[in-house]
């Protein structure tokens, strides 16, 4: 895995913000850009989203396609499964 960064784009609505607590709890080297419709979250190398982390923010079970739905835009290569959604640069 390269040490490129890599980074994801989410409007801001609830869902997202879920999302974001998530990525915040799994990556603590993320840093979070707040701009008014959207929140920019950028991380060295590896940006990991574990559905089970989202589904204890949303309260319910969440997806890892359901990010397709607030994802405005995005660097590095993608890697889903049913229990994750991950940005790396390999």
């Amino acid at each position: 895995m390269s040490e490129y960064p890599v980074s994801i784009t989410l409007q801001n609505n609830d869902d997202a913000r879920a999302i974001i607590e998530a990525i915040t709890a799994d990556n603590p080297d993320v840093t979070i850009a707040h701009y008014p419709a959207m929140v920019k979250l950028d991380g060295p190398g590896k940006i990991r989203i574990n559905a089970e982390t989202v589904s204890e923010k949303l309260g319910r079970e969440w997806d890892p396609q359901e990010i397709h739905l607030s994802v405005i835009t995005l660097s590095g290569n993608i890697e889903e499964d049913d229990d994750f959604f991950q940005l790396a640069w390999s």
